[in-house]
């Protein structure tokens, strides 16, 4: 038999503030990452293998985050950009909306 907790959180306002600014890196890394997919597609017609590290270098409040968590995102982008080339079905990954 499986069984599952809740447990819920109060977090102080500095880690409200630290899971802010981690939900919002990630969002924008894959976004980021999506959005050069796209054009490097459109131009060359392969398929781009970014990481968010290459981004550190431009935006530097990204060094602030977890780097895990932005590497999670890169790992969801290459999912669903496989799955969509697998089956068209499923569709094109979407940007992620706040």
């Amino acid at each position: 038999m499986l069984k599952a907790y809740k447990y819920r959180i109060y977090p102080t306002k500095e880690q409200e503030e630290y899971f802010a600014k981690v939900f919002g890196c990630v969002r924008f890394i894959y976004n980021k990452m999506l959005h050069d997919k796209i054009e490097y597609y459109k131009q060359t017609g392969e398929m781009l293998n970014n990481t968010p590290a290459q981004y550190k270098k431009e935006y530097s409040f990204l060094k602030e985050v977890d780097s895990l968590a932005l590497s999670n995102a890169q790992l969801n982008l290459e999912k669903a950009y496989k799955n969509f080339f697998r089956d068209k079905k499923i569709g094109f990954p979407k940007f992620k909306k706040k």
